[in-house]
């Protein structure tokens, strides 16, 4: 259980890069075609294409994953915390008026809920 709790914890956290990836791509110009053919099947654009296209799907399933989660402590603690960092541990804590073990507690649960919710 601890292993998943981790994989979640990393996948959530590099939510905030896919969407900073998704917004960079977003912001390159439309590619243009000078009318010569590509000796292969796939070319540049067509790759990026893909790529933005997979990103999206991604950070659509995440997005749907955490809009499931009803329980605003849950949503502060994965939101604010794990996905953007605004807060240290200890902040968090004051936040929720929770001690240490139970923030962590209820960090582990809002992560496995998530899992739930994503898989």
């Amino acid at each position: 259980m601890r292993q998943d709790v981790k994989k979640i914890r990393n996948l959530l956290k590099q939510y905030a890069k896919l969407k900073r990836d998704l917004t960079a791509f977003n912001q390159v110009s439309s590619p243009s075609f000078d009318g010569v053919s590509s000796h292969s099947s796939r070319n540049g654009a067509e790759s990026r294409l893909i790529n933005h296209v997979d990103l999206a799907y991604q950070l659509k399933e995440v997005e749907d994953a955490l809009n499931a989660i009803d329980d605003p402590q849950y949503q502060f603690i994965l939101h604010d915390y794990v996905i953007e960092r605004h807060f240290t541990r200890n902040e968090a804590c004051n936040q929720l008026s929770v001690s240490v073990s139970k923030f962590n507690y209820l960090k582990n649960r809002a992560l496995e809920l998530f899992k739930e919710k994503y898989v």
